[in-house]
């Protein structure tokens, strides 16, 4: 702990004139994690399904299926995480260690499956690792924050996890570029856990409000906010927002490296040019994080979902001229690829702020636990019906885009209906 006080005491002048907002030193400590973990997570999040396609020979709809499962257990953590944080008795920091514990042994099973039960079974414990894991990290940002501050605070660890999965895309690609060692990748994940453990359990401090709240039963809490109707809109517009994410994670690699046709060549993006496309999507991320938070400081939280919304839409049809036009395919995969990015950092963090907000000091754990379970609904949906729609005919294959763009429509109703819930309540949103 005395070395990263060293440490940030030394860059607190170079902060300052990056322009970035002075936060705890627990966050900055939390983002470094988070930036070291999700490294590994880039090693294989990007490259799975084409290694589980491709290499090990499963189908797309298998793997898709495997990889949607890990929501079943991604649900079960996030609820148990969403009562445990909120606990006297065991609080943020010990479940941020029992998640880097459990997706730490997830990813050494990957580096062993041969077969699609191996392949569940690693799922199963990397979505019970997740689970555990953001309901956890997003609590001690909401704990150590307030008003805009947290919202530029969500930005940056956001940040960092889009910076942390961009190197790992990058080193991932030059690896199986080089060496053809997809399994190389898992075992590098795993190791990857083994230091956010270490990060946390040395470094991290709890930050649970130690006023004596918290509701008397694990479930009590859940009575609430299950009984929040401004929570439970925002539920169902949030579930959209995480099965479009999905898609750039598991059904987008995989289209682009089987279903568009590279200058008349019948193939795709090779693993290099993937590499580079994802790279370029996460720069536009990194570049664009902070100012983007900043320039929506003048809207309210349901009109910044609402131009997340419509830029998804965008990106959608940008996706399907890619597939469809015969010339200009990587020009076009750029241009979506960007468009995507500013869709999800206009997105995230109004959506996590928006949660903190509403949610009640001793129930944040809670509340949060909730928003948390809106990624694993739509990482549940999401995969399977992207592997579904991948094997089926081109013309369904491309009007897949098509229809999620459609759907941006459902989103935006639901935002507008969600915004007049708020103003009729007392609320500080």
């Amino acid at each position: 702990m005395h070395l990263f006080q060293k440490f940030w005491r030394s860059r607190s002048r170079l902060v300052a004139s990056l322009g970035l907002p002075k936060l705890s030193l627990q966050i900055w400590i939390l983002i470094f994690g988070r930036l070291l973990s999700q490294i590994g997570t880039g090693f294989t999040l990007f490259y799975a399904p084409i290694f589980f396609v491709n290499q090990v020979g499963l189908s797309a709809t298998s793997v898709g299926l495997a990889l949607g499962s890990g929501q079943i257990t991604g649900i079960i953590g996030r609820i148990c995480s969403g009562i445990i944080c909120d606990s006297r008795h065991w609080g943020r920091k010990r479940t941020l260690l029992l998640s880097a514990v459990v997706s730490a042994i997830a990813a050494f099973v990957f580096s062993i499956t041969t077969t699609l039960p191996i392949l569940v079974l690693g799922n199963l414990l990397m979505g019970l690792g997740v689970g555990l894991y953001w309901p956890a990290t997003e609590a001690v940002v909401a704990d150590l924050t307030i008003g805009q501050q947290r919202q530029e605070a969500y930005a940056l660890t956001r940040l960092g996890d889009s910076l942390g999965l961009g190197l790992g895309i990058v080193f991932g690609g030059v690896l199986i570029g080089s060496t053809g060692a997809y399994r190389a990748l898992f075992t590098i994940d795993g190791i990857s856990f083994l230091v956010f453990l270490a990060i946390a359990f040395c470094a991290i401090k709890e930050t649970l409000p130690t006023q004596d709240t918290a509701p008397k039963s694990p479930f009590a809490g859940w009575k609430t906010a299950l009984g929040d109707r401004i929570l439970l809109t925002y539920v169902l517009v949030n579930i959209i927002f995480t099965t479009y994410i999905s898609q750039l994670e598991s059904s987008l690699p995989l289209y682009m490296t089987n279903f568009v046709n590279l200058n008349g060549t019948n193939r795709g993006f090779a693993p290099d040019t993937l590499s580079a496309l994802f790279t370029w999507h996460l720069i536009v991320q990194i570049i664009g994080q902070i100012p983007t938070v900043r320039w929506l400081r003048g809207f309210s939280h349901p009109q910044a979902l609402i131009i997340s919304a419509l830029i998804w839409g965008v990106g959608f049809i940008s996706i399907w001229v890619m597939g469809v036009t015969a010339t200009n395919q990587l020009a076009w995969a750029a241009v979506a690829m960007a468009i995507l990015s500013l869709a999800t950092i206009t997105y995230t963090p109004s959506a996590s702020a928006l949660v903190a907000d509403l949610a009640p000091s001793n129930l944040r754990g809670v509340y949060i636990s909730i928003n948390s379970l809106c990624w694993a609904v739509g990482y549940a949906v999401g995969p399977p019906l992207g592997g579904w729609a991948l094997d089926q005919s081109k013309t369904i294959v491309y009007g897949f885009w098509l229809a999620l763009a459609a759907s941006v429509s459902v989103a935006i109703a639901i935002i507008i209906w969600l915004e007049r819930l708020m103003h009729s309540a007392p609320s500080d949103l």
